[in-house]
């Protein structure tokens, strides 16, 4: 069952999950059974091997990469070099993600650990920010003033949103669905501004010591990247080097989380819904085979990612079918689409959104 398309005033709106979906008898009883179902398939048991032979090729691959930079030297064949990176630095943060979750070990110092390493060491992204935040939208996914990646300030993603704008974000906004995919060339900046930003609010919750240890690992990122970076190129390749690696990293990591839920039913203030309804109509799947799931790092099974966060990545293909199954079974509409498609249902919701603030409309 597929969530029916919106019409483009309400696909612009903060607007209610479809009310025919059936509410549970009792808050969270359906996802209970779910639970357990997949709790009796061992599909929540940790894979640590699994694991480890991935993590063992992403550092590899990550190695080969910056031999071949080191072995190249001064030249602009370090281009090509900076776009493979650029693709090795997102599956290095997939795992991180993974590591964030509690999916590689039963031990949370060493998902932390890992987490840390192929954060703050190797991408320069802050493990302890992205885990709070993201966390935050796990708990409130799509729910105006609840989810963090709704938060509208860089796009806007409801009508309230694009109305409030002012100055440069209005441009920005009524324009959006043609900016989203340039704009997603200056993410991998904003995640490392957005990691080294914490380390200096001493009001917030992270201790001094957390502060202290993951500012010292970013710190050691940005040193050995920007040391290679400034001793084997000339400072023309050096500029052109940062821009095509963090530019290409950035429209990667946009791009693998961008279908998950832009553009889905939005829960707005208020709104009391179920965890499993909650989590399922605010999710899309990407359909694809094991190529999709390397490419997107295992986010393109979005729904069951969300109802088990904690789920290693390779266990997601098997209980898709069990809640696909499950879904239908209670008229739950779980939403899946292509790879392409979901990146045109984006476009078309910041299109709508944007729209009461572009003069050649009227509403």
């Amino acid at each position: 069952m597929a969530l029916e398309a919106p019409t483009p005033d309400e696909e612009s709106r903060p607007r209610p999950l479809d009310p025919a979906q059936p509410a549970p008898a009792r808050r969270g009883s359906d996802y209970a059974v779910l639970s357990r179902e997949v709790q009796a398939a061992g599909l929540l048991r940790r894979r640590p091997v699994s694991y480890a032979v991935r993590i063992s090729l992403n550092l590899a691959l990550l190695a080969a990469g910056w031999t071949a930079f080191a072995l190249i030297g001064p030249s602009w064949w370090q281009l090509p070099v900076a776009a493979y990176l650029a693709v090795v630095f997102t599956q290095t943060a997939f795992i991180g993600h993974d590591a964030g979750h509690q999916q590689i070990s039963r031990h949370r110092r060493i998902n932390d650990l890992v987490g840390r390493l192929h954060g703050n060491l190797l991408t320069g992204i802050g493990y302890e920010w992205w885990v709070s935040k993201h966390n935050r939208h796990h708990a409130h996914p799509n729910h105006v003033d609840r989810d963090p990646d709704i938060g509208g300030n860089a796009i806007a993603f409801t009508r309230e949103q694009s109305q409030a704008r002012r100055g440069v974000g209005v441009l920005l906004a009524r324009s959006q669905a043609w900016l989203f995919f340039p704009m997603l060339l200056l993410e991998g900046l904003h995640l490392h501004y957005a990691s080294v930003r914490p380390l200096f609010d001493r009001t917030g919750a992270a201790r001094l010591g957390a502060r202290l240890r993951d500012g010292a690992l970013l710190l050691a990122h940005f040193g050995a990247y920007l040391a290679a970076v400034l001793l084997v190129l000339t400072p023309l390749q050096a500029v052109c080097f940062v821009a095509v690696h963090q530019g290409l990293f950035g429209l990667y990591m946009g791009c693998a989380f961008a279908p998950n839920h832009k553009g889905m039913p939005i829960i707005a203030k208020g709104d009391k819904v179920d965890f499993l309804r909650r989590q399922v109509l605010t999710s899309r799947n990407i359909r694809g085979g094991r190529f999709t799931d390397v490419l997107l790092g295992g986010l393109n099974y979005q729904v069951e990612h969300h109802l088990f966060p904690s789920m290693p990545r390779s266990a997601l293909p098997r209980v898709q079918p069990l809640v696909r199954a499950f879904c239908a079974r209670h008229g739950i509409a779980y939403h899946e689409t292509g790879l392409l498609d979901s990146y045109a249902q984006v476009l078309r919701h910041l299109h709508t959104v944007g729209g009461p603030l572009r003069p050649e409309l009227e509403y």
